[in-house]
C-alpha cells in the first residue's frame, strides 16, 4: 500500500503551476528550486482541510524533513487547524526546527493559539532564546498577533527589542513587530523608537513600515521620519 507521505508528493505534483513556481523560486531565495513544486496557497489550503481529517495524517506529519517546500507549506496548514491545543503545540515544537523559510514560518498560525494565550509564553520564550532564524522569527510573529491587543504588556516589546541578530529574517520581522506595535500600541511603543532600542537597520525599517501604514496618523509618521538614524558613509 502507498505511503500517504507518497501520496502526498504525488498529487502535489499534479497541482503544480510552474509560472507559480518560478515566481516562489524568487520572493524565497535561500530554497533550493528543486525543492519548490510550485502548488498555488488556496490548493495547499483546500488540501490540507482534507489530510487534516485523516487517521494517518500523522504519518506525514511524523515524516520528516519533508523533501518540497510544498509539503513544508501543507504540514504548517494542517498544523495551524488543529483544535487540540496539546496536540496543536506538540506538532509545532516538533515541525518548528525544520522550517528554512520565512513563508512557511509566517503562514504557520495555529488559531487555538488564541485560547491558549497563557500556556503559549513559555514557548514563545524559548523559541525567541533559541538562536534560530525561524524559530526567533515565528516567536516574534506570536508574540505581533497574540499579544499587541488586550493583553499587552510591556515585557513582551521590550523582549523583542533585546534580540539582536545578523539575519535579515530575524530583523524584518522585529522590524514589522515595532511596525505593528506602533499602530496598536502607540504611546508605550513610540519610547522604543525615542531612546533607539533597536539595531540601527531595524530601528530604520521599523519607521519604514510604519510610515507606510494606513493605522499611523500623518502627524505621527511625520514625527516619526524624523526620528531615522542617517546612515553612515
Amino acid at each position: 500500500m502507498k505511503s500517504i507521505s507518497k501520496e502526498i508528493t504525488e498529487t502535489l505534483k499534479g497541482l503544480q503551476d510552474l509560472a507559480y513556481r518560478d515566481l516562489q523560486i524568487k520572493i524565497i531565495p535561500n530554497v533550493e528550486a528543486e525543492a519548490i513544486i510550485g502548488v498555488r496557497t488556496p490548493e495547499l489550503r483546500s488540501y490540507a482541510k482534507i489530510l487534516a481529517k485523516r487517521e494517518d495524517v500523522g504519518d506525514f506529519l511524523a515524516d520528516l524533513p519533508h523533501r518540497f517546500f510544498d509539503e513544508d507549506q501543507l504540514h504548517a496548514f494542517i498544523i495551524s487547524s488543529m483544535k487540540d491545543y496539546g496536540r496543536c503545540i506538540e506538532e509545532t515544537e516538533r515541525f518548528l526546527p525544520y522550517v528554512n523559510n520565512w513563508a512557511t514560518c509566517d503562514q504557520m498560525s495555529p488559531k487555538v493559539f488564541r485560547k491558549h494565550r497563557v500556556e503559549l509564553l513559555p514557548h514563545i520564550d524559548g523559541w525567541i532564546a533559541s538562536g534560530e532564524t525561524y524559530m526567533v522569527r515565528f516567536g516574534i510573529g506570536m508574540l505581533m498577533e497574540h499579544f499587541l491587543d488586550e493583553d499587552f504588556d510591556i515585557k513582551y516589546p521590550k523582549k523583542v527589542a533585546a534580540v539582536r541578530s545578523d539575519e535579515y529574517y530575524v530583523n524584518m520581522m522585529t522590524a514589522w513587530y515595532f511596525a505593528t506595535a506602533l499602530a496598536k500600541q502607540y504611546g508605550k511603543i513610540l519610547p522604543f523608537i525615542e531612546k533607539k532600542k533597536l539595531d540601527v537597520w531595524t530601528h530604520n525599517k521599523a519607521i519604514q513600515k510604519s510610515i507606510e501604514s494606513y493605522r499611523i496618523t500623518p502627524e505621527q509618521k511625520e514625527y516619526l521620519r524624523s526620528l531615522k538614524i542617517p546612515r553612515k558613509h
